[in-house]
Formats: C-alpha cells, structure tokens, sequence
C-alpha cells in the first residue's frame, strides 16, 4: 500500500496516493502523452486484423494485373484499404465497448480501458470512412470506392449491430465484410469484377466461421459472459467440430476452383491441395478429440486457430506467385 504524503508541519496527509498519480501524470512530458495516445488510436484500429485484410488484398491485384499491378495504384488501395478497415474497427470499439469490458480477449482494448473516449473513438472511425472512401474515389476508382464503403457500413450495421448479439450465425453471413478485401483489390486494378475475385472471396466467407470458432471456443466463457451467442457458447463441442470440418472442407474446395477460373498454373493448385490437406487433418483431428470425450483446454483448439491463419496466409502468397511464375514462363 502506497504511504501517504504528509505535511512537514503538521504531519496530517496531504494528497493521497490517486492525487500524487494524477500530479506525477500531468507533469509527464507532453511527447509521452502524444506517443500513449498515438498508440491507444494505433490500437483501436486493430492492426493485427488489418495484417491479415491486407494478406488477401495485396495478391489478388498480382492476378488482375497479371503480374506486378502499377505501384501507385497498389500503394494507394493498400493505404486507403487500411484507413477502411480502421475506420470499421474504431466503431466497432465504440459500439461493443460495454462487452469489450467483460472479455479477457478484448478488456485491453482502448475504450475499455478508458484511453481513448467513446467519442473520440467514434469520430476516429467517422473521420476515417470518410476520408477512406473520398481517397478512393478521387485516386483509384468509384468502384474501389463502393466496395470500401460498403464493407464498412455492412461490418457496422449487419454484423456489429444486427447479428453479433442476436444469433450464433453472427460470424459466417457478418464474415462478409472481412470477404470484401479481394473484391476491392481487384477492383482497383481492373475498374470491374470477375469470377476469380469471388472465387476468392468465398475462399475467405468459407475460412471465417472454423478460423473464429476455433478461437470462441478458448474463450467461450468470456463470449457468455458477456452474452454473445457465438456458436460454442450455444452448441456443443461436437457440432462446432463438425461444422468446422465441413467449412475447411468448403475452403479447400472452392481454393481449387480458382485453377481454371483464372487459368493458373499447375504451381497454385498444387500448393492449394497440399495446404489444404494439411488443414484437413487438423480439422479432422479436433472432431476426433471432441468425439474422444476431450474437453476444455485439452482440445488445443488454438493449434487450429494458428494454423488456419498459415493456411490462408500462404494460399495468398501462392495465388501472388502464381502470375509472376506464368510470365516467367510464357
């Protein structure tokens, strides 16, 4: 227990330990305090998700344009993509801050923990979107723009606000906007949209549910304590295993399906067959485990969660590599 200041004179207390805090914190540097809130904003945007929007961004334009894609048009889809997904994520922060609090996944975040107001939050997010969907607009292409903003609105209103508390289906139809990525980038490129941009972006709509689940399932007395039916909190083990099985099934399908859609190499089908088994076995082995009787931590559900994150980050890098080969060989 911190001791109490006391005065020299007459020994009564003179500021308790919050006030000497709060004294200590105001004479901090003003550059320390613009760095902890640069960062509590940096933090807001959830970049670690944004990491994995940009995974499926950046290859799909190698496809559109056959090749490199032009370097400023890249470099101003992956920048404006970034201020789209932050500005969703800023709001998502805001809205869901009440439950942020309840969760050990998300009670560090900075609403929750008071770093940044919700007002603040809010008007990040706001700035953001606007921002976002004007630098589209006015340096890539309308199209690019639509898309961007549709993705936030759809993040915001369906999943955050219409589906995430209300139905354990909240993941796999409000996984649509973190599907939009691919259709944007390939946008960019082209000025339209194609059969190999929605093979995959269902590529990504059919890898969401068992990648979050598989995560829900680790903290799923966090998501009931905070009421938010996720399915592990409202089915068993064994359903949310199977139906993992089916999804990773339903992604290794459609990854293959890419091959003739957009004429690649034997190199991409390959590479998706291979890390698509490799994702087979690992789904296939948490059912048998769950079936087993394993239960709780036992079931190392994370394993899955991580190696699906490999799974869909190397598929990209070999649907990026796939053209850069086709023209080293034509």
């Amino acid at each position: 227990m911190t001791p109490l200041n006391r005065s020299p004179h007459t020994g009564a207390p003179s500021l308790d330990s919050t006030e000497a805090a709060e004294e200590r914190l105001n004479s901090a540097p003003p550059a320390r305090s613009v760095l902890a809130h640069a960062r509590a904003y940096i933090a807001l945007s959830k970049p670690r998700v944004i990491e994995l929007l940009l995974i499926t961004t950046i290859p799909v334009m190698f496809v559109a344009a056959q090749g490199v894609p032009p370097l400023w048009t890249a470099v101003a889809t992956l920048v404006f993509g970034t201020m789209s997904a932050a500005s969703a994520n800023a709001i998502n922060c805001y809205i869901d801050r009440d439950i942020d609090s309840e969760m050990r996944r998300t009670r560090r975040r900075p609403v929750a923990m008071d770093q940044v107001t919700p007002r603040g939050a809010l008007l990040y997010g706001l700035v953001l979107a606007v921002a976002s969907t004007v630098g589209f607009a006015a340096l890539v292409n309308w199209l690019s723009a639509a898309l961007s903003l549709f993705a936030i609105l759809f993040y915001i209103f369906v999943y955050t606000l219409l589906l995430k508390r209300r139905t354990a289906q909240n993941v796999v139809w409000g996984g649509i906007a973190g599907c939009m990525p691919v259709l944007i980038g390939w946008a960019a490129i082209t000025g339209s949209l194609d059969w190999a941009p929605f093979v995959l972006f269902l590529v990504v709509f059919f890898w969401t549910p068992p990648h979050t689940w598989a995560l829900a399932m680790r903290y799923r007395e966090d998501y009931a304590a905070a009421n938010v039916p996720m399915l592990p909190v409202v089915a068993g083990d064994h359903r949310v295993a199977l139906e993992c099985v089916l999804y990773s099934w339903a992604t290794v399908v459609v990854s293959v399906v890419l091959w003739p859609v957009a004429a690649t190499t034997l190199f991409y089908p390959l590479v998706a067959v291979a890390l698509g088994a490799i994702l087979l076995v690992q789904a296939h082995r948490l059912l048998r485990r769950v079936r087993a009787g394993v239960s709780g931590p036992q079931l190392k559900t994370m394993g899955f969660f991580h190696l699906s994150n490999a799974y869909l980050a190397l598929l990209f890098a070999a649907v990026t590599i796939d053209p850069l080969l086709a023209a080293v060989l034509a």
